[in-house]
């Protein structure tokens, strides 16, 4: 069984000073504006970029991955909140992502620290993006 999912990008007037928009299969980003200025140099102007989508599907695929192993341990009062972090350095002329940093602030009733750190990181390896990411993918964790 294989579950596809899509996402488009249209780039006008190439370059520098090209307009692009992304859109998404379900609607949640329809021509949504990026482009070289919302990557590189102006983040005050509407738009988004590849780092930043990035980055949400790291964050929503951990966490999801993460509810449902908690669910699986015998938890279902809690709450997960993940921000990912994901680096784009230059390198070598060019420009790679190294790193996606994972910080969770969770909170799960009845549940031992110990225990919630071991089943985090575990859905930190094995969630679908974090297999696909080739990049240094760190997790920092807010138990309460």
């Amino acid at each position: 069984m294989s579950i596809i999912k899509t996402g488009s990008a249209a780039y006008q007037s190439l370059g520098k000073q090209g307009k692009a928009s992304v859109s998404t299969e379900s609607g949640a980003l329809t021509n949504y504006p990026y482009g070289f200025n919302t990557r590189f140099e102006d983040s005050s102007q509407k738009g988004s970029n590849p780092e930043e989508l990035i980055a949400a599907a790291h964050a929503s695929c951990f966490t999801m991955a993460l509810s449902i192993a908690l669910e699986k341990a015998g938890y279902t009062d809690g709450k997960l909140l993940t921000q990912a972090a994901v680096h784009l350095d230059e390198v070598d002329g060019g420009f790679a992502i190294s790193k996606s940093a994972l910080i969770l602030q969770a909170s799960v009733v009845g549940m031992e620290e110990s225990e919630f750190i071991k089943i985090a990181q575990d859905a930190k390896d094995n969630c679908p993006v974090s297999k696909l990411l080739n990049a240094e993918i760190t997790l920092k964790t807010n138990f309460a």
